[in-house]
């Protein structure tokens, strides 16, 4: 798309105001769900629940959050309708979250946390193809991780607001309950976004095109192992319970500070990305490998540790992993391989999650070896991507 140079600084200031207006978006809705996310291993062991049913619960609402995103995205690229998919995801998304406040059972508890997922995942692809437009005129790399640097506000407001109702209240009950309020804000202001920008893909500079290249599926390859062997949050947070390392107050704001750690890595990781593109994949393996060791262990000190390390994690594979698919793929099917990317991604993250839950009920060190021998399975694939890339 070529124009005057004015033209092209309104354009350019108008994808800012997208990606910031979406970035509030999100900063709303993170605390929210990251709110819940933040206490919902110790909720789920306080109905009952066990490592392994904690394990389970967490893999499947985790694939139920993406791996509806195939059908979406391709949705998406087949209606055009990216707005209304998106609304509709929000909507469902946030409103499971204060009903965790009447969950009377951990089953009742699992059915909510799947429906929230699975609102995350039906307006996940429509909202990062239409991120990924604005990203084209801005850098995508600067995009995502502006983007994920607001999300993550919320996803340390949250966990401080549900930590200090436990500390205040006492109950899990009345930290769900409050999480209603940023809900509702979040869903207005989707609401102005979608008044102000109808069209977003008008932001985008790179021409049509049909089908996925092959770097796409190499990409896949590094993905499946890489993301399997990736701790959930509720697991290590049952951890933390179980294990007595923090108290209960102390959990969400464990995970505060992980979300604080995951926007300051979001940003710094989204610039490198513009600059050495998909070299800069090889951190998430080299990121990855420490995080069960620390995060499993018997010390309160190196469990925090690898909490943080947790979050730095997170920074870099929402930002520079879907910053990436944005670049291989092309326009006309950008929302269908956002949508098959995060499909592979949630459908591993069940698995692994499973698994490591059932092996943490034998021995947290079985736990941590699966997660180990994964990551560095992931370091082949990324190799032939990177050598791909390069021809």
């Amino acid at each position: 798309m070529k124009g005057t140079p004015g033209g092209e600084d309104r354009r350019g200031r108008a994808a800012l105001r997208f990606v910031v207006l979406l970035g509030v978006v999100d900063l709303l809705a993170d605390a929210t769900y990251e709110g819940a996310r933040s206490i919902a291993g110790p909720f789920l062991a306080h109905l009952g629940a066990g490592a392994a049913a904690t394990g389970f619960v967490a893999g499947l609402g985790e694939f139920a959050g993406y791996a509806l995103r195939a059908v979406s995205g391709y949705l998406g690229d087949r209606t055009g309708r990216f707005w209304a998919i998106t609304i509709f995801g929000y909507v469902l998304n946030l409103a499971a979250v204060p009903l965790l406040a009447l969950a009377g059972s951990w089953q009742a508890a699992f059915a909510l946390m799947v429906a929230e997922r699975s609102g995350r995942a039906i307006r996940g692809p429509a909202r990062d193809a239409m991120l990924s437009h604005a990203g084209s005129r801005m850098g995508r790399g600067w995009a995502f991780g502006l983007h994920e640097a607001l999300d993550q506000l919320g996803a340390v407001a949250g966990p401080l607001a549900v930590a200090a109702a436990l500390y205040l209240a006492g109950g899990y009950r009345t930290g769900f309950a409050i999480l209603a309020a940023p809900a509702a804000l979040s869903i207005a202001t989707l609401l102005l976004s979608r008044r102000l920008y109808p069209e977003p893909e008008r932001l985008e500079t790179e021409r049509e095109g049909r089908g996925l290249p092959r770097a796409f599926w190499l990409y896949m390859a590094f993905v499946v192992p890489g993301v399997a062997g990736f701790a959930s949050f509720q697991l290590v947070s049952y951890h933390l319970k179980t294990a007595g390392l923090l108290p209960g107050a102390g959990i969400p704001l464990a995970f505060a500070a992980a979300m604080g750690v995951d926007a300051l890595v979001a940003l710094a990781s989204g610039r490198l990305f513009d600059r050495l593109g998909l070299a800069v994949l090889a951190s998430v393996p080299l990121l990855t490998l420490p995080v069960a060791p620390l995060a499993f262990s018997g010390s309160a000190v190196a469990a925090l540790a690898g909490v943080l390390l947790w979050g730095a994690v997170m920074g870099v594979q929402e930002t520079i992993m879907r910053a990436a698919v944005g670049g291989m793929a092309p326009a006309g099917v950008r929302g269908t391989a956002y949508g098959l990317f995060n499909a592979v991604y949630g459908l591993c993250w069940f698995a692994g999650s499973a698994a490591m839950g059932a092996l943490y009920e034998v021995s947290a060190d079985h736990a941590v070896a699966f997660s180990v021998a994964l990551e560095l399975a992931s370091v082949l694939p990324l190799a032939l991507l990177l050598r791909e890339v390069r021809r």
